[in-house]
């Protein structure tokens, strides 16, 4: 077995970035004791900030509902674009050939 090398300390993601990207990681690891389908219930999905323009009664209506929910209006915004980009995958996945 192979003596494997001490991980530096990264002042940045950046940093570690590139490290990784120019060295390999099987002599900072024993793959052998990888997990297997490890669990990370607490990692939250990162997000991008998009800009959409909808018209104002549409706005007005998606307020109405998240006041009506006591949700932020972009959370109910996600919450509905979320629904039905599953609902297509769904839908997709039925009619395959």
């Amino acid at each position: 077995m192979k003596k494997l090398k001490q991980i530096p300390k990264f002042k940045s993601e950046d940093q570690e970035a590139e490290f990784w990207a120019t060295h390999d990681s099987t002599d900072y690891f024993d793959i052998s004791k990888a997990v297997i389908n490890p669990s990370f219930p607490n990692l939250k999905p990162s997000t991008k900030t998009i800009t959409i323009r909808v018209t104002q009664s549409l706005l007005d209506a998606l307020k109405m509902i998240a006041n009506k929910k006591d949700v932020p209006y972009q959370s109910l915004v996600k919450i509905f674009l979320d629904e039905k980009v599953k609902e297509e995958f769904r839908s997709q996945v039925k009619h395959a050939p």
